[in-house]
């Protein structure tokens, strides 16, 4: 059971070396800015919950991208390889979190559009 318990430990470990990154600054930037927008439309319970699930989605993404890139250079480094040698990984990741952050702000705008429509 200790164990257990102690993966969460790593897990924070994880989610707070992610915010180090300026990319999940800025996600955190966004999703604060959309609660200030969430609360001021007063959207209902379910256009809470699919805004939830988008933030963890982003962010989730954003610290598997993150993952593969410092994975990416311990490999790129002990094995001597160039850039290119772990570019189309790193590219493949950083896209993953772009169409995920793509589908977000649609789904963002469909929900604020019908706000202020």
């Amino acid at each position: 059971m200790k164990k257990f318990f102690r993966g969460f430990g790593y897990a924070w470990v994880g989610i707070i070396t992610g915010f180090r990154e300026r990319n999940m600054k800025v996600h955190a930037l966004v999703a604060l800015t959309v609660v200030f927008f969430g609360i001021f439309f007063d959207l209902t319970v379910w256009e809470w919950i699919i805004i939830l699930i988008l933030f963890g989605m982003v962010m989730g993404a954003e610290l598997i991208n993150t993952s593969i890139e410092e994975l990416a250079n311990v490999v790129k480094e002990k094995n001597k390889l160039d850039y290119e040698a772990t570019r189309d990984t790193r590219n493949l990741a950083a896209g993953a979190v772009l169409v995920t952050a793509i589908v977000a702000g649609i789904i963002g705008v469909l929900i604020f559009g019908s706000k202020l429509i």
